[in-house]
């Protein structure tokens, strides 16, 4: 398993404190979808079963939760790739992008207030935008190796296309969003 992000970030190391920065992180990260970015903290606060107190102990700012929400799905993206490593690679690599899609389209809000204050994290949104691509150039290499992808489709291709039919699901659902992927990927077989 590759460096995790959340290297970057500082959770406490106390069991209990643990428990409940990760019950913030599931909690705002439920909220986020729901409700969007501007969700009051005092609910996120309450859906994690916790007080005001220890939120803003863990986040001092709605900022640095985006952060650390974002950091939670990025390396679940990987994970997800990484578990792909047994899977036929025309199917691997449209598993992690029918992923990859539903995130972008269930998550907008996130990756938009994250790169409001983007200097401020720069180092931690170049680290997560490198290890998406890293992802899908390994997702990538294995198809292109087994010949069932053009050799000239890229990274930058892939992602620009997932983000393309992100907008496809926001406004028509995954189906349609999933189905242009299989229509791109059969007119990229090789």
């Amino acid at each position: 398993m590759s460096q995790p992000l959340s290297g970057l970030l500082r959770p406490p190391k106390r069991a209990d404190a643990r428990r409940n920065y990760e019950a913030l992180l599931a909690a705002a990260a439920e909220a986020f979808v729901a409700h969007g970015t501007d969700v009051p903290l005092d609910e996120i606060a309450r859906r994690a079963g916790v007080g005001n107190a220890t939120l803003y102990r863990n986040f001092p700012t709605r900022h640095e939760l985006i952060v650390a929400v974002c950091v939670g799905e990025v390396e679940a993206l990987r994970d997800h790739g990484e578990q792909l490593a047994d899977t036929p690679p025309r199917e691997a690599l449209i598993d992690w992008l029918d992923r990859f899609v539903d995130h972008i389209a269930t998550n907008k809000g996130l990756a938009a207030a994250l790169m409001t204050d983007a200097r401020e994290d720069s180092a931690l949104i170049e680290a997560s935008n490198k290890v998406i691509s890293q992802t899908v150039e390994t997702l990538l290499d294995r198809a292109r190796s087994a010949g069932v992808i053009k050799p000239e489709i890229d990274v930058v291709d892939l992602i620009n296309l997932a983000n393309a039919v992100a907008v496809i699901a926001e406004s028509q659902g995954l189906a349609p969003a999933q189905r242009m992927l299989r229509m791109f990927f059969d007119g990229a077989a090789a």
